[in-house]
Protein backbone atom coordinates (compact mmCIF):
# COMPACT_ATOMS: atom_id res chain seq x y z
CA UNK A 1 0.00 0.00 0.00
CA UNK A 2 1.61 3.63 -0.71
CA UNK A 3 2.10 6.50 1.63
CA UNK A 4 -0.96 8.27 0.40
CA UNK A 5 -3.23 5.66 0.65
CA UNK A 6 -2.56 5.01 4.22
CA UNK A 7 -2.65 8.10 5.34
CA UNK A 8 -6.41 8.60 4.06
CA UNK A 9 -7.19 5.53 5.46
CA UNK A 10 -5.63 6.66 9.19
CA UNK A 11 -7.73 10.44 8.66
CA UNK A 12 -11.30 7.97 8.28
CA UNK A 13 -10.64 5.65 10.96
CA UNK A 14 -10.08 8.90 12.78
CA UNK A 15 -12.83 10.68 12.00
CA UNK A 16 -15.28 7.37 12.69
CA UNK A 17 -14.22 7.10 16.19
CA UNK A 18 -14.72 10.46 16.72
CA UNK A 19 -18.23 10.27 14.97
CA UNK A 20 -19.06 6.90 18.00
CA UNK A 21 -17.68 9.56 20.74
CA UNK A 22 -20.10 12.44 19.40
CA UNK A 23 -22.61 9.62 19.05
CA UNK A 24 -22.42 8.38 22.28
CA UNK A 25 -22.66 11.78 24.34
CA UNK A 26 -25.66 12.77 22.11
CA UNK A 27 -26.78 9.30 23.44
CA UNK A 28 -26.28 10.32 26.79
CA UNK A 29 -27.28 13.77 26.87
CA UNK A 30 -30.59 12.96 25.40
CA UNK A 31 -31.47 10.60 28.74
CA UNK A 32 -30.80 13.57 31.02
CA UNK A 33 -31.54 16.75 28.98
CA UNK A 34 -34.14 19.33 29.50
CA UNK A 35 -37.20 18.76 31.50
CA UNK A 36 -39.22 16.36 29.60
CA UNK A 37 -36.54 14.38 27.63
CA UNK A 38 -37.25 12.10 30.45
CA UNK A 39 -39.50 10.78 32.51
CA UNK A 40 -37.75 9.54 35.55
CA UNK A 41 -37.13 6.21 34.61
CA UNK A 42 -34.17 6.44 32.48
CA UNK A 43 -36.26 6.01 29.40
CA UNK A 44 -35.74 9.02 26.57
CA UNK A 45 -38.63 11.32 25.45
CA UNK A 46 -38.43 9.10 21.88
CA UNK A 47 -40.24 5.91 23.47
CA UNK A 48 -42.46 8.54 26.26
CA UNK A 49 -45.93 8.73 24.83
CA UNK A 50 -46.57 12.18 23.53
CA UNK A 51 -48.80 14.69 25.92
CA UNK A 52 -51.69 16.63 24.04
CA UNK A 53 -55.13 17.51 24.46
CA UNK A 54 -57.58 18.31 27.21
CA UNK A 55 -56.80 16.85 30.89
CA UNK A 56 -59.63 17.25 33.42
CA UNK A 57 -59.35 17.50 36.67
CA UNK A 58 -61.73 17.75 39.31
CA UNK A 59 -60.09 18.94 42.40
CA UNK A 60 -60.93 20.11 46.33
CA UNK A 61 -62.08 23.91 46.44
CA UNK A 62 -58.64 24.66 48.48
CA UNK A 63 -56.68 23.87 45.89
CA UNK A 64 -57.84 26.50 43.49
CA UNK A 65 -55.17 29.15 43.62
CA UNK A 66 -52.28 26.34 43.56
CA UNK A 67 -53.59 24.22 41.18
CA UNK A 68 -54.34 26.99 38.67
CA UNK A 69 -51.02 27.89 38.68
CA UNK A 70 -49.63 24.57 38.11
CA UNK A 71 -51.98 24.01 35.10
CA UNK A 72 -50.63 26.82 33.45
CA UNK A 73 -47.18 25.61 34.14
CA UNK A 74 -48.06 22.28 32.76
CA UNK A 75 -49.97 23.85 29.20
CA UNK A 76 -46.33 25.60 28.89
CA UNK A 77 -44.16 22.67 29.25
CA UNK A 78 -46.55 20.60 27.37
CA UNK A 79 -47.63 23.32 23.99
CA UNK A 80 -50.85 22.56 22.78
CA UNK A 81 -52.45 20.82 25.80
CA UNK A 82 -55.48 22.58 27.88
CA UNK A 83 -55.79 21.61 31.83
CA UNK A 84 -59.88 22.26 32.48
CA UNK A 85 -60.35 22.46 36.19
CA UNK A 86 -63.55 21.57 38.43
CA UNK A 87 -63.21 23.06 41.51
CA UNK A 88 -65.87 22.29 44.53
CA UNK A 89 -66.55 20.15 47.66
CA UNK A 90 -64.82 16.93 47.27
CA UNK A 91 -67.87 14.77 48.11
CA UNK A 92 -69.91 16.72 45.67
CA UNK A 93 -67.01 15.96 42.93
CA UNK A 94 -66.55 12.55 44.17
CA UNK A 95 -70.64 12.39 43.34
CA UNK A 96 -70.15 13.28 40.42
CA UNK A 97 -67.41 10.99 39.11
CA UNK A 98 -69.37 8.09 40.28
CA UNK A 99 -72.37 9.08 39.01
CA UNK A 100 -70.20 9.42 35.67
CA UNK A 101 -68.99 12.71 34.70
CA UNK A 102 -65.95 12.87 32.46
CA UNK A 103 -62.90 13.01 34.44
CA UNK A 104 -59.03 12.56 34.34
CA UNK A 105 -57.85 13.49 37.38
CA UNK A 106 -58.90 13.53 41.21
CA UNK A 107 -57.76 15.42 43.95
CA UNK A 108 -59.36 15.17 47.09
CA UNK A 109 -59.46 17.19 50.51
CA UNK A 110 -59.93 14.14 52.52
CA UNK A 111 -59.07 9.74 52.13
CA UNK A 112 -62.76 9.82 53.23
CA UNK A 113 -64.03 11.59 50.02
CA UNK A 114 -61.57 9.70 48.07
CA UNK A 115 -62.87 6.29 49.11
CA UNK A 116 -65.96 7.35 47.80
CA UNK A 117 -64.41 6.93 44.27
CA UNK A 118 -61.78 3.96 44.63
CA UNK A 119 -64.56 1.82 46.30
CA UNK A 120 -66.56 2.26 43.44
CA UNK A 121 -63.88 1.36 41.52
CA UNK A 122 -63.39 4.65 39.40
CA UNK A 123 -60.01 4.87 39.82
CA UNK A 124 -57.21 3.52 37.79
CA UNK A 125 -54.41 3.21 40.44
CA UNK A 126 -54.18 3.19 44.20
CA UNK A 127 -54.37 7.58 45.26
CA UNK A 128 -51.38 8.74 47.09
CA UNK A 129 -51.47 11.24 49.24
CA UNK A 130 -49.40 14.44 47.69
CA UNK A 131 -49.60 17.15 50.13
CA UNK A 132 -51.68 17.69 54.03
CA UNK A 133 -53.72 20.91 55.62
CA UNK A 134 -54.40 22.24 58.76
CA UNK A 135 -57.47 24.87 59.66
CA UNK A 136 -57.49 28.17 60.79
CA UNK A 137 -60.19 30.84 61.47
CA UNK A 138 -60.37 33.19 59.16
CA UNK A 139 -61.84 36.60 60.42
CA UNK A 140 -62.12 40.43 59.43
CA UNK A 141 -58.86 42.20 59.41
CA UNK A 142 -58.73 43.82 62.97
CA UNK A 143 -60.64 40.98 64.42
CA UNK A 144 -63.88 42.84 65.28
CA UNK A 145 -65.65 40.26 66.98
CA UNK A 146 -62.13 39.62 69.18
CA UNK A 147 -61.57 35.90 68.20
CA UNK A 148 -58.79 34.54 69.47
CA UNK A 149 -59.53 30.90 69.92
CA UNK A 150 -61.33 27.93 69.00
CA UNK A 151 -63.38 28.39 72.18
CA UNK A 152 -64.28 32.37 71.17
CA UNK A 153 -66.45 31.16 68.45
CA UNK A 154 -68.92 30.29 70.46
CA UNK A 155 -69.60 33.64 71.89
CA UNK A 156 -72.89 34.79 72.18
CA UNK A 157 -74.05 37.06 69.02
CA UNK A 158 -70.86 35.89 66.78
CA UNK A 159 -71.99 34.70 63.72
CA UNK A 160 -69.63 31.84 62.59
CA UNK A 161 -70.01 29.58 59.31
CA UNK A 162 -68.84 26.50 58.83
CA UNK A 163 -68.69 23.98 56.09
CA UNK A 164 -70.97 21.42 55.78
CA UNK A 165 -69.86 18.28 58.08
CA UNK A 166 -70.02 16.20 54.67
CA UNK A 167 -67.37 18.70 53.35
CA UNK A 168 -63.27 17.48 54.18
CA UNK A 169 -63.06 21.17 55.86
CA UNK A 170 -66.37 20.49 57.69
CA UNK A 171 -65.48 17.43 58.62
CA UNK A 172 -62.19 18.51 60.20
CA UNK A 173 -63.80 21.45 62.10
CA UNK A 174 -65.77 18.96 63.63
CA UNK A 175 -63.19 16.54 64.69
CA UNK A 176 -61.46 19.43 66.49
CA UNK A 177 -64.57 20.87 68.25
CA UNK A 178 -65.25 17.45 69.20
CA UNK A 179 -61.57 17.42 70.67
CA UNK A 180 -62.00 20.56 72.92
CA UNK A 181 -65.91 19.49 74.00
CA UNK A 182 -66.82 22.92 72.29
CA UNK A 183 -70.41 22.89 70.94
CA UNK A 184 -70.89 25.33 68.29
CA UNK A 185 -74.11 26.66 66.21
CA UNK A 186 -73.06 28.41 63.06
CA UNK A 187 -75.22 30.76 60.90
CA UNK A 188 -75.05 28.67 57.97
CA UNK A 189 -73.18 25.45 57.07
CA UNK A 190 -71.12 25.63 53.22
CA UNK A 191 -71.25 22.98 50.40
CA UNK A 192 -66.97 24.25 50.38
CA UNK A 193 -64.64 26.04 51.96
CA UNK A 194 -63.85 28.94 49.48
CA UNK A 195 -68.11 29.67 49.98
CA UNK A 196 -67.70 29.58 53.93
CA UNK A 197 -64.73 32.36 54.02
CA UNK A 198 -66.69 34.61 51.01
CA UNK A 199 -69.37 34.95 53.85
CA UNK A 200 -66.15 36.68 55.97
CA UNK A 201 -65.13 38.61 53.11
CA UNK A 202 -68.33 40.18 52.00
CA UNK A 203 -68.84 40.65 56.17
CA UNK A 204 -71.92 38.35 56.07
CA UNK A 205 -70.21 36.44 58.98
CA UNK A 206 -67.92 37.47 61.50
CA UNK A 207 -65.66 34.06 61.19
CA UNK A 208 -65.36 30.85 59.45
CA UNK A 209 -63.67 28.07 59.99
CA UNK A 210 -61.50 27.24 56.89
CA UNK A 211 -57.95 26.53 55.49
CA UNK A 212 -54.51 28.09 56.59
CA UNK A 213 -54.13 28.05 52.36
CA UNK A 214 -57.39 29.60 51.87
CA UNK A 215 -56.71 32.00 54.48
CA UNK A 216 -53.24 33.00 52.79
CA UNK A 217 -54.89 33.56 49.37
CA UNK A 218 -57.26 35.82 50.64
CA UNK A 219 -54.46 38.13 51.33
CA UNK A 220 -55.73 41.17 53.29
CA UNK A 221 -59.35 40.47 52.81
CA UNK A 222 -59.23 38.23 56.06
CA UNK A 223 -57.20 37.86 59.40
CA UNK A 224 -56.23 34.52 60.26
CA UNK A 225 -55.92 33.05 63.75
CA UNK A 226 -54.31 29.64 64.71
CA UNK A 227 -55.74 27.80 67.16
CA UNK A 228 -53.84 24.79 68.82
CA UNK A 229 -56.53 22.10 68.13
CA UNK A 230 -56.38 22.41 64.54
CA UNK A 231 -53.70 19.32 65.02
CA UNK A 232 -55.61 16.97 65.29
CA UNK A 233 -57.58 17.69 62.32
CA UNK A 234 -54.63 17.88 60.04
CA UNK A 235 -56.27 16.75 56.49
CA UNK A 236 -54.48 14.03 53.90
CA UNK A 237 -55.12 14.98 49.96
CA UNK A 238 -55.00 12.12 47.95
CA UNK A 239 -54.57 12.32 44.07
CA UNK A 240 -55.35 9.73 41.74
CA UNK A 241 -55.98 9.09 37.98
CA UNK A 242 -59.55 7.65 37.10
CA UNK A 243 -60.47 4.53 35.87
CA UNK A 244 -62.09 5.89 32.07
CA UNK A 245 -59.46 8.98 31.57
CA UNK A 246 -60.59 10.41 28.74
CA UNK A 247 -56.95 11.16 28.42
CA UNK A 248 -54.79 9.06 30.29
CA UNK A 249 -51.63 10.14 29.02
CA UNK A 250 -52.07 13.81 29.93
CA UNK A 251 -53.47 12.92 33.47
CA UNK A 252 -50.20 11.41 34.54
CA UNK A 253 -48.48 14.06 33.42
CA UNK A 254 -50.39 16.41 35.65
CA UNK A 255 -50.07 14.41 38.28
CA UNK A 256 -46.48 14.02 37.99
CA UNK A 257 -45.89 17.55 37.66
CA UNK A 258 -48.21 17.83 40.98
CA UNK A 259 -45.78 15.78 42.99
CA UNK A 260 -43.12 17.14 41.77
CA UNK A 261 -40.23 19.02 43.37
CA UNK A 262 -41.94 21.95 41.11
CA UNK A 263 -45.15 21.44 42.29
CA UNK A 264 -44.61 20.73 45.91
CA UNK A 265 -42.84 24.15 45.77
CA UNK A 266 -45.96 26.02 44.93
CA UNK A 267 -48.44 23.82 46.72
CA UNK A 268 -45.88 24.69 49.82
CA UNK A 269 -45.52 28.43 49.07
CA UNK A 270 -49.72 28.17 49.25
CA UNK A 271 -49.20 26.97 52.65
CA UNK A 272 -49.85 23.20 52.45
CA UNK A 273 -47.89 20.77 54.51
CA UNK A 274 -45.71 18.42 52.91
CA UNK A 275 -47.00 14.60 52.97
Amino acid sequence: MTRPARRTLSIAGASAAALLVLSACSSSSDSSGPAGTSDGSGRSSASSPKVSGTVTVFAAASLKESFTALGQAFEKQHPGTEVSFNFGGSDSLAASITGGAPADVFAAASPKTMKIVSDAQDTAAAPTTFVRNQLEIATLPGSPGKVASLKDLTKSGLKVVLCDKTVPCGAAAQKALDASGLTLTPVSYEQDVKSALTKVELKEADAAVVYKTDVKAAGDKVQGVEFPESAKAVNDYPIALLKDAPNATAARAFIDLVKSAEGQKVLTEAGFLKP
